[in-house]
């Protein structure tokens, strides 16, 4: 290996085992890979985080409202529902 090369000692450090031979494929590959996957969308779920798709213009809209009352568009996002989730916010009926 060229050992003119900078690297940083983490760096070092994985070419260092690697040299070494340390480093072995991993059985089931993809099998691990997506229990990995599941045991994240669990923590996130356990967290409370959720990803939503938004048009880009419903979410140009909330950021300006959100800066008319000095909150992030995740907050004021958040507080919505939240207040839905309430009922502190209800559906109008069409129409109305």
């Amino acid at each position: 290996m060229n050992r003119d090369l900078k690297l940083e000692s983490e760096e070092q450090e994985l070419l260092d085992s690697y040299e070494r031979d340390e480093w072995h494929s991993i059985a089931k590959l993809q099998e691990r890979l997506s229990q990995y996957q599941a045991d994240a969308m669990a923590t996130f779920e356990a967290m409370g985080l959720v990803s939503i798709a938004l048009p880009q213009e419903d979410i140009q809209a909330i950021r300006e409202k959100a800066a008319t009352v000095g909150m992030s568009y995740q907050a004021l996002i958040a507080n919505i529902l939240h207040q839905y989730a309430l009922g502190n916010l209800v559906e109008k009926p069409h129409g109305a």
